[in-house]
């Protein structure tokens, strides 16, 4: 039996010493896909929402945008991502990025070359604007044979990402043999996206795999 990550109540957040004083101005963008969305979930509120939830803080201005596309691929993310996020960033004092994207590449002929290299450019354009960016893997689906493919593709972001220092979160393996995961997945429309036990399981990943040293506070 998989060990299964459970909730509990949100930690008191404390931000960082030595950073400048008053309220920090933060705006996140989230984009992505369908799972980015949070598709399925019948609480409507994916794992974005969760992860925001627990990401106030008195001492953080956040904002936060859901900018996830059912069915689009790392190409169409590439071609929007700036002219969608740009907007909610002006007059922000941080700029940050959540990506996740990639699982419908498989399906609509994008060359794993080719995907590897939609999410350098958007790595490092965002790196030469000052943009920090964290960066979610794929999740597994109910077909091992897509699973293979999905795991190839994820070792290739994992590994786009390790050369930049981009904080990545690996989904896949954590996952693939979960069983509370693979039970949301079989009762669901069809098996790729999860419901409300499963994106509670990937934004569980998120929060303890980086995400408050990467917004810059941490747990009490």
């Amino acid at each position: 039996m998989t060990q299964t990550p459970t909730f509990h109540p949100s930690p008191q957040l404390v931000v960082d010493e030595g950073l400048a004083e008053g309220r920090r101005d933060v705006s996140l963008c989230f984009v992505g896909a369908s799972t980015v969305a949070g598709y399925g979930d019948p609480k409507g509120l994916g794992w974005v929402g969760r992860v925001v939830s627990r990401s106030q803080h008195p001492d953080l201005d956040l904002t936060s945008y859901n900018l996830g596309v059912r069915g689009q691929s790392s190409a169409d993310v590439v071609g929007r991502w700036r002219t969608e996020c740009d907007p909610r960033w002006a007059h922000r004092g941080e700029r940050r990025l959540v990506l996740s994207v990639g699982a419908n590449d498989l399906t609509t002929g994008v060359t794993l070359a080719r995907s590897r290299l939609n999410l350098a450019n958007v790595l490092d354009e965002a790196s030469s604007h000052g943009i920090a960016v964290f960066v979610v893997g794929l999740a597994p689906s109910a077909d091992p044979e897509h699973n293979a493919r999905l795991e190839a593709l994820a070792d290739v972001q994992a590994d786009v990402c390790a050369r930049r220092g981009v904080p990545y979160v690996d989904c896949f393996r954590p996952l693939v043999q979960h069983d509370q995961w693979l039970s949301d997945l079989a009762a669901s429309r069809d098996g790729v996206h999860p419901g409300q036990a499963g994106y509670g399981l990937i934004a569980w990943l998120v929060l303890h795999n980086g995400w408050y040293d990467w917004l810059r506070v941490s747990a009490a």
